[in-house]
């Protein structure tokens, strides 16, 4: 059995597609390095160290678009985007895990 078909990503112009990629990018290593996860130190390390890589391009992504005339996000398309690209999950790894003591 075939898996269920994914919803087509949104029309995108190539800049906002970048900008989505390493947005996700960036999201991904910050869910590495959640102190909240567990996880060991170096797996921490190793995130922090690609982080600074991985901003520069969501800096340049922005940039690019900004320069192009692309002033405005259209957060109801690029949200789409994300969600089609797993988005939620990846961006929750990101926030602190509900409280166990209570």
């Amino acid at each position: 059995m075939l898996p269920p078909e994914l919803p087509p990503l949104p029309a995108l112009t190539r800049a906002e597609g970048e900008l989505i990629d390493r947005y996700l990018e960036v999201v991904d290593l910050l869910g590495r390095i959640n102190p909240a996860d567990c996880g060991d130190t170096y797996r921490g390390l190793r995130a922090a160290q690609a982080l600074v890589g991985r901003a520069t391009a969501l800096r340049d992504a922005l940039t690019l678009m900004h320069q192009r005339g692309e002033h405005e996000l259209h957060a109801a398309t690029l949200a789409r985007a994300l969600r089609v690209l797993d988005g939620e999950r990846r961006a929750g790894r990101v926030a602190l895990p509900p409280d166990s003591d209570t």
